[in-house]
C-alpha cells in the first residue's frame, strides 16, 4: 500500500502549502506514474464555486516517514497554468536562460508558536542578546523540534547545510541549498511543509511572518545566497559592481516580490536596511546585499547574499527576480 501526499501552494497572497493523501495499491515509485489529481480550488482561493476543480500535476517526490510527498503544480481545467503557479513562471524563465549555472542557498528563519504566541515569549524573556546560537533550556527554546526537522529533511533528500538558534527566543534558522534554481525552490517549499507538519504533531505551529514580535526584536527573513558560473569563476569587482547596480535599479520590483508585510521587518534596524533604500557592503548585515568577506578577498569570486527577502517569501519569485537581474547585468557588462 502506498500513501502519496500531494502538496501544492494555495492562491492566497502569501501562499501556504495544502495537502491531501491518495492511497495507491500499485505504484512503481516513479514520478511519471503518479497520477494527476484534482482538488476543490474554491476552498483554496484558486477557483469559483461553480467551476471549482483545479488540477495537481506532480513535479517532485520526497520521502517523509511512511508517506511519499508529491510536490505539485496547479493547472486550470484547460491545462493552462494557474495564476498562482509561480513555479511555472520560474520554469519558463530558466528554459530560455539555461546558461547561468546558478547555485542557491536559503537561510529560512521562523518562530515556533504555541496558542498563537511564540514559545519564547510565553513568559517575559530577557532582552535579545543571549539567544543567538545559544545552549540551555532557557535560551535555545525549541531545539528538539529544530533538530528533528533537520534530520527529517535530510532523510527526505533535502540538502540542509545547517541550523542555529536565532536572535529572539524561540526563533530558529535552517539553511537549505541546491545547485539548481528550481530544485532549490522546490526543496524550500517541502522543507517548510515538513517543519509545519512536525510542529503540528506537538500541538505547535510555525510562524513564517516577517515580524511576529513587535518592538526591539529581530524579525524573520529568508536571506538568499546565490552565485553563477560567472561570479564563481570570473568574478572581479567591476563585474560585481555592475550586478549590484542592476539590483539597485530593480529594487522596488524586487521588494514587491519579496514577501508580504516585509515593511515591518525592513526598518533599518535589527540587521536590516530600510525598505526604501538599497545598499551593499562587504560583511555588512545591515545592507540590502552582503558581499561575504571571503568573496571580496578571493579577487571578488564567489557568491552574494540578498538580505531583503522575508521569511514568508515565495522562493520561485525570489529566484526568478534575481535571475532576471543577473541576465540583464550580463547583457550590459
Amino acid at each position: 500500500m502506498n500513501l502519496l501526499e500531494y502538496v501544492w501552494l494555495d492562491g492566497n497572497k502569501t501562499q501556504s502549502p495544502r495537502s491531501k493523501i491518495k492511497v495507491l495499491e500499485d505504484w512503481d515509485g516513479s514520478l511519471d506514474n503518479v497520477p494527476v489529481w484534482n482538488f476543490d480550488g474554491s476552498s483554496t482561493n484558486q477557483a469559483p464555486g461553480d467551476d471549482s476543480e483545479r488540477f495537481l500535476v506532480p513535479v517532485g517526490l520526497y520521502r517523509f516517514r511512511n508517506k511519499t510527498l508529491v510536490l505539485c503544480e496547479v493547472l486550470n481545467p484547460d491545462e493552462s497554468t494557474h495564476d498562482s503557479n509561480t513555479r511555472s513562471q520560474l520554469r519558463s524563465f530558466l528554459a530560455s536562460h539555461p546558461s547561468q549555472d546558478s547555485w542557491w542557498g536559503f537561510e529560512q528563519e521562523y518562530f515556533i508558536v504555541q496558542d498563537g504566541k511564540p514559545i519564547g515569549f510565553l513568559n517575559d524573556p530577557a532582552p535579545q542578546g543571549p539567544y543567538y546560537c545559544s545552549v540551555g533550556g532557557d535560551k535555545a527554546i525549541g531545539r528538539a523540534l529544530a533538530e528533528h526537522h533537520m534530520l527529517s529533511c535530510l532523510a527526505a533528500g533535502l540538502e540542509i547545510t545547517g541550523i542555529n538558534a536565532e536572535v529572539a527566543p524561540g526563533q530558529w534558522e535552517y539553511q537549505c541549498f541546491a545547485k539548481d534554481p528550481l530544485r532549490a525552490s522546490d526543496n524550500l517549499i517541502i522543507s517548510r511543509y515538513i517543519l509545519s507538519a512536525l510542529a503540528e504533531e506537538r500541538g505547535l505551529d510555525i510562524d513564517f511572518s516577517p515580524k511576529p514580535v513587535k518592538g526591539d526584536w529581530n524579525g524573520s527573513g529568508c536571506h538568499t545566497n546565490f552565485s553563477t558560473d560567472r561570479t564563481r569563476e570570473m568574478g572581479g569587482k567591476t563585474y560585481f559592481e555592475r550586478l549590484l547596480l542592476t539590483l539597485s535599479e530593480r529594487h522596488d520590483l524586487h521588494i514587491e516580490g519579496y514577501g508580504e508585510l516585509n515593511n515591518e521587518r525592513l526598518t533599518g534596524l535589527h540587521e536590516t536596511q530600510d525598505i526604501d533604500i538599497f545598499s551593499w557592503g562587504v560583511a555588512d548585515r545591515g545592507a540590502s546585499i552582503r558581499i561575504p568577506r571571503d568573496t571580496a578577498k578571493n579577487d571578488w569570486k564567489g557568491y552574494l547574499e540578498d538580505r531583503r527577502p522575508a521569511s514568508n517569501c515565495d522562493p520561485y519569485a525570489v529566484v526568478r527576480l534575481i535571475s532576471e537581474a543577473v541576465d540583464i547585468s550580463d547583457e550590459n557588462f
